[in-house]
């Protein structure tokens, strides 16, 4: 008996080592993971995952409108789009701008964007305009698509305001193709500085689906003028600066449907005020003054959390949220998202707390 006790022992340790060396392989692979530390730990983990990254090249840099430039972003094999759709570009500086696609959705080859000049803007605008010039590379992400065309609509209207065109020409190119019922009313502050203009036209033909109104030669546009006929479940579509959206969403006649492309904060009712923020998870609780954002609030006392776009389009600095009403202010989260969780660069709250999972 003594003799099959040895080969007993052997066999435990040998297996208790494998389990050991297991173990420890294990541990380093998930301490190399992308999701280390994992969210219930008390490290708390930040933001989204970020859409895939190409490096594109610019190819072309054109004006094509007064303070409007127009890039052509080439790369190989890239993911397809539908009218509506954006992308996300990584500036040289950083700063994570969005544009409309406004090209072919069948080209698989590139991606045109376009971009107004913002003179007195945070500096994405101008960094596009004198930095990507032909030859530069640029990562984008995307395409992504909040803006979709309605399929099946008996009828289409289209209000855009300036550069508010770019997502809504690929839809009137669809919708012309497939023979649908579409009319467009394109403002601007001058005829030249409206982008696209003469294609808009020509897509219009002599039907008079194209209405130009140049605020310079005629002033402010009818909008219930234009919508006051509208058949019942048309599809009306706005693009432009806020006050002509909240205009339309004014004008717009009970059996219609609206649909806003908005790429600057939303603004709410409920104001600006103040408000506090517990950290649940670090034991703090921060102030956020009148006109500062969570966001800024957080970051002067959690310094690592993660952001990028500060307009609440990217998503990355999205937080859960254990207590107190939200007022979103995003163009991102779906209706289940926002049932408990926020984007902190935009959103606030609509009363006088809200309680994190920092």
């Amino acid at each position: 008996m003594p003799r099959l006790r040895t080969p007993r022992l052997r066999t435990v340790l040998l297996v208790t080592g494998s389990a050991l060396l297991a173990r420890r392989a294990l541990r380093r692979r998930i301490q190399a993971s992308p999701l280390w530390p994992m969210p219930a730990l008390e490290e708390p983990v930040s933001g989204r995952p970020r859409a895939r990254a190409l490096r594109l090249l610019v190819t072309r840099h054109e004006s094509v409108a007064d303070g409007v430039v127009q890039l052509r972003l080439e790369g190989q094999g890239l993911p397809a789009w539908e009218p509506g759709a954006h992308l996300d570009l990584v500036l040289p500086s950083g700063l994570i701008r969005q544009y409309s696609l406004c090209g072919d959705p069948e080209d698989t080859s590139s991606y045109t964007v376009a971009t107004r000049l913002i003179a007195d803007g945070r500096g994405g605008s101008r960094e596009v305009h004198e930095q990507l010039q032909e030859g530069s590379e640029i990562e984008v992400r995307g395409p992504r698509n909040r803006f979709p065309l309605a399929a099946g609509a008996p009828s289409y209207v289209f209000v855009a305001g300036g550069i508010g065109i770019t997502p809504i020409l690929p839809m009137l190119r669809a919708l012309e193709a497939r023979g649908a019922d579409w009319r467009l009313l394109y403002a601007g502050r001058t005829r030249a500085s409206m982008p696209f203009l003469e294609e808009a036209e020509k897509l219009g033909g002599e039907r008079g689906r194209v209405s130009v109104v140049a605020e310079d030669e005629d002033g402010r546009p009818d909008l219930a003028g234009l919508l006051a006929d509208s058949a019942p479940d048309t599809a009306v579509y706005c693009c432009g600066p806020e006050g002509l959206m909240e205009a339309v969403a004014a004008a717009l006649p009970g059996h219609c449907e609206l649909h806003l492309e908005r790429f600057a904060p939303h603004t709410s009712a409920d104001g600006n005020g103040p408000f506090e923020v517990e950290l649940r998870r670090s034991g703090r609780t921060v102030p956020v003054l009148a006109g500062t954002s969570v966001l800024a609030a957080v970051r002067a006392e959690v310094p690592n959390v993660s952001y990028s776009c500060e307009q609440g389009f990217c998503g990355t600095c999205q937080q859960r949220v254990l207590e107190g009403e939200i007022d979103h202010r995003d163009e991102l989260l779906t209706d289940s998202e926002r049932d408990d969780s926020m984007l902190i660069c935009v959103s606030r709250a609509r009363g006088e707390r809200l309680v994190l999972d920092l």
